[in-house]
C-alpha cells in the first residue's frame, strides 16, 4: 500500500546535494507527470519515486503562464465554443438573426424582437465558412430527413423548424443545374407551410391589466356568436362544442364566484376566451337580421392561453379539454404549427384522463332519466373531440415529424356508429341543400386519418427509419392496398381518381371535395416517397430498383395531381385558408423539383415547369384573400422567394440536360 501523501515539507527538510530549499507547489515531479498519476510532492522523493527506487527530480520546464484576470476566461470560452459548435448550428444562428432583423424592421409588427444597437456577442465566435455542415457532420437528432431517389438531400431540424440542405443535397442541386444555390432562398427561418404569430404575445400582454386578463366578454356576445357557430356547418367539421353542454359552460364562467378564489372557473373562462377567438377566425355568416360585433381574436386568445397553466392545477374536465382542443384548431388554421403541436399535445393528454380514447359511443335508451341523458351526451361529445384531436394530431406530425401521441396501439379507433354509411349521403345532402347535417363531418374523412396513422408508424416512425428495403416495400404495398380500398368505398360522384386532370373535372367541386382529394393525393404521396430511402437506389438490384422507381413515381403523380386539382378548386376555396392548404401545395412542390432535376431530359420535366409557375400563381391569389398583417405580407414573400428558386433551378436542371445532349 502507498502511504498517504503528505502536503508539504517539513521545517528541518534540506535537499540533497547543496541545493536550494524548493517551494511545495501542487507540481507534479518528471516521473509522476510523465505518468499521469497524482504526485504528492514529498521530500527526498515522493511516493511513486522511493516506492520505484528511482531519482525525484523537477527539471522540465515550466509551462504555467500567467491568465489574464479579464480576458482568460472569455478567450478559452469562446475558442471551446468556436470547436464545439457544428456548420449546422451556424446556419441556425444565422436564420434566427435574419429574422430578427426582419421582425425589427419597418415592415415588421413583432415589437419584442427589435435587436438591440450591439450586435450579440456569440456570432463572432463562429468558425468562417459556408453556412453548411462538412459532409461528416450528421443532421440534427431531431429532424425529418428530406429524400428523393435514394437521395438525402435536405433535413428539416425540429429543434428550430428550420429546413437547409445538407452537402450532398447543395452539391447534386449544383451538379444538376449548373447554378449556386441561393442559401438565402431555400434556407428560410422556418418551414414554407408555418409562420410565425403576427403579433408579438408578450407585446400584447403587457399592453393588458392583470383585471383584463379575466374580464370576460359581453354574455350576449358570447350566445350571439355560438348561435351562428352552432347552426352552421362548422360546429360539423369542427365539432369541439356541444349545442347543449356549452350552455352549462357559459353558466359557470359568468356565474359570482362562490369565494374570492377564482380557481373553479378558470376552465370554464379560458374556454369562453377560446371560443371567442375561434369564432372570428371562421368568418362565418351572422344570421339574418343579426350584426356580429367585431371581435379580437389575438387578445383573446391570449387571454385562454394565459389560462393554461391554472388549467392545468384543476380536476381534469371537459371545459379544459375544450380550451386546449380550440387553441391547438387556431394555431393550425394560422399556420403556427409548434404551437398547435404543444396544444394538441396537451389535449390528448386531457383525453387519456377523461377516458375518450376508449370510450366507444352509446345509445341512448328511450326512458333515460335526465342524469342519463347528460352523461350519455357527455361521453358522445368527449369523443367527438377525440376524433377531431387524433385528426389534428396526424396533419401535425406529418407536417413537423414529431412523434405520435395518440397512437392507434393506445387509442380505440372505432368509427362512430353509422359513420361510413352516413358521411357520404350528409355531404351529398349538405352539397345540394342550404340545410346543416346532424351528423359530425370532421375536418378529413376519418378513415384517411386511420392511414396516415398507420402511414406514420410504419414508415416514418424512429423503429420504421430501421428498416430495410423489403420490409419499407411491404409496408408500401400494404398501406397503398388499404388506400385503395378506401377509394373504392368512396361513392363514385365523390371518388378521386388515380390521377387527376383537368379532362376529368370534379362534379361535387367543393371545401369538402378539395379537402377530400388533398388528402387523398397526401395520403399517396407520404406512402410512395418513403420508397426514397431504400438502399437498393445505389445497389445493381434490377428487380428491387425497379419497385423503388415505381414507387416514386406514384408519388411524383399524387404531386402533380394536387396542384392541377388546386388550379381547379380554386374558385371554391373558402377565405382564410391558406395557412391551413399551404402544405399539401408545397411539399408537391418540392416532390416535383426533384424529379426535375432527376429526370431533367424526359419530355415531362417541360409540363412540370409549367406547373410550378402556374402553382405559384394559384397560391399568392389564394393569399391575397387574407386579411393580412406586415408580418403575414413578409413571410408570403420569401414563400414566394423560396417556389421561385425552385423554378429557377429547374429551369436551369432542363437547359443544361438540353445543352448536354443537343449542343
Amino acid at each position: 500500500m502507498y502511504q498517504s501523501p503528505t502536503s508539504a515539507a517539513k521545517p528541518g527538510d534540506e535537499t540533497p546535494h547543496g541545493q536550494h530549499a524548493r517551494k511545495r507547489t501542487a507540481r507534479a515531479c518528471d516521473s509522476c507527470y510523465k505518468r499521469k498519476i497524482k504526485c504528492d510532492a514529498a521530500v527526498p522523493q515522493c511516493n511513486w519515486c522511493s516506492h520505484h527506487n528511482i531519482p525525484c527530480t523537477f527539471e522540465r520546464a515550466s509551462q504555467r503562464k500567467r491568465k489574464d484576470r479579464h480576458n482568460g476566461n472569455r478567450s478559452d470560452k469562446a475558442s471551446h465554443l468556436a470547436a464545439r459548435i457544428s456548420r449546422i448550428e451556424e446556419l441556425v444562428t444565422q436564420g434566427l438573426l435574419r429574422e430578427s432583423v426582419s421582425a425589427g424592421s419597418p415592415g415588421g409588427s413583432e415589437r419584442n424582437f427589435v435587436p438591440s444597437a450591439t450586435p450579440p456577442s456569440y456570432p463572432q465566435a463562429l468558425p468562417p465558412g459556408p453556412p453548411l455542415g462538412p459532409p461528416s457532420q450528421p443532421p440534427v437528432s431531431s429532424s425529418v430527413a428530406l429524400h428523393f431517389a435514394g437521395r438525402e438531400f435536405g433535413v428539416i431540424s425540429l429543434i428550430t423548424g428550420i429546413p437547409f440542405l445538407l452537402p450532398e443535397g447543395q452539391q447534386w442541386i449544383e451538379s444538376r443545374t449548373g447554378q449556386r444555390v441561393n442559401n438565402d432562398k431555400l434556407s428560410l427561418s422556418r418551414p414554407p407551410w408555418e409562420k410565425q404569430r403576427a403579433q408579438s404575445s408578450n407585446a400584447l400582454l403587457m399592453d393588458l391589466q392583470p383585471k383584463e386578463l379575466l374580464e370576460l366578454p359581453d354574455q350576449t356576445v358570447v350566445r350571439m356568436h355560438f348561435e351562428v357557430y352552432r347552426s352552421s356547418l362548422m360546429q360539423r367539421v369542427f365539432p369541439v362544442l356541444d349545442s347543449f353542454l356549452f350552455h352549462e359552460t357559459i353558466k359557470t364562467a359568468y356565474q359570482p364566484p362562490q369565494s374570492e378564489d377564482y380557481y373553479g372557473h378558470h376552465s370554464a373562462r379560458a374556454c369562453i376566451f377560446a371560443f371567442i377567438a375561434f369564432a372570428s377566425i371562421l368568418h362565418q355568416p351572422a344570421i339574418e337580421g343579426t350584426r356580429l360585433p367585431p371581435i379580437d381574436s389575438d387578445a383573446y386568445t391570449l387571454r385562454a392561453r394565459y389560462l393554461v397553466p391554472q388549467i392545468l392545477q384543476e380536476t381534469p374536465t371537459l371545459d379544459g379539454l375544450q380550451t386546449v382542443t380550440i387553441l391547438a384548431l387556431i394555431e393550425l388554421i394560422l399556420g403556427n404549427l409548434r404551437s398547435a403541436d404543444y396544444f394538441g399535445s396537451l389535449s390528448a393528454r386531457f383525453i387519456f384522463m377523461l377516458g375518450a380514447h376508449t370510450n366507444p359511443t352509446e345509445s341512448l335508451k328511450p326512458t333515460a332519466s335526465f342524469a342519463e341523458f347528460l352523461k350519455a351526451r357527455t361521453k358522445r361529445h368527449l369523443r367527438n373531440i377525440f376524433w377531431l384531436c387524433y385528426s389534428i394530431e396526424k396533419d401535425v406530425a406529418i407536417r413537423t415529424g414529431q412523434p405520435l401521441v395518440l397512437s392507434d396501439e393506445n387509442c380505440d379507433i372505432t368509427l362512430p356508429p353509422g359513420y361510413e354509411d352516413n358521411l357520404y349521403t350528409t355531404m351529398a345532402f349538405h352539397h345540394h341543400s342550404q340545410q346543416v347535417p346532424d351528423s359530425p363531418l370532421f375536418p378529413v374523412d376519418l378513415r384517411l386519418s386511420i392511414i396516415k396513422s398507420r402511414a406514420y408508424s410504419a414508415l416514418y416512425s424512429f423503429k420504421a427509419l430501421q428498416k430495410s428495403d423489403a420490409e419499407i416495400l411491404k409496408e408500401i404495398r400494404e398501406l397503398d392496398d388499404e388506400l385503395e380500398r378506401w377509394r373504392l368505398s368512396v361513392p363514385l360522384e365523390w371518388r378521386p381518381t388515380l390521377s387527376f386532370s383537368h379532362e376529368t373535372p370534379d362534379p361535387n367541386l367543393s371545401m369538402h371535395s378539395v379537402m377530400l382529394r388533398l388528402n387523398y393525393h397526401l395520403c399517396m404521396m407520404i406512402i410512395h416517397q418513403a420508397s426514397s430511402r431504400c438502399k437498393a437506389w445505389d445497389k445493381n438490384q434490377s428487380g428491387m430498383r425497379e419497385g423503388v422507381s415505381s414507387s416514386l413515381a406514384l408519388s411524383v403523380e399524387a404531386s402533380r395531381s394536387t396542384l392541377l386539382y388546386l388550379e381547379t378548386a380554386e374558385p371554391v376555396l373558402l377565405d382564410g385558408v391558406f395557412w391551413a392548404i399551404i402544405f399539401y401545395p408545397m411539399s408537391a412542390l418540392l416532390a416535383i423539383f426533384c424529379n426535375i432535376l432527376q429526370n431533367p431530359s424526359d419530355p415531362q420535366a417541360t409540363k412540370d415547369l409549367a406547373l410550378l409557375k402556374t402553382a405559384t400563381g394559384v397560391m399568392e391569389r389564394v393569399f391575397l384573400r387574407e386579411t393580412a398583417s406586415s408580418n403575414e405580407v413578409v413571410h408570403i414573400k420569401l414563400v414566394a422567394d423560396f417556389v421561385n428558386e425552385l423554378y429557377r433551378l429547374a429551369i436551369c436542371a432542363v437547359e443544361k440536360a438540353y445543352n448536354e445532349r443537343y449542343g
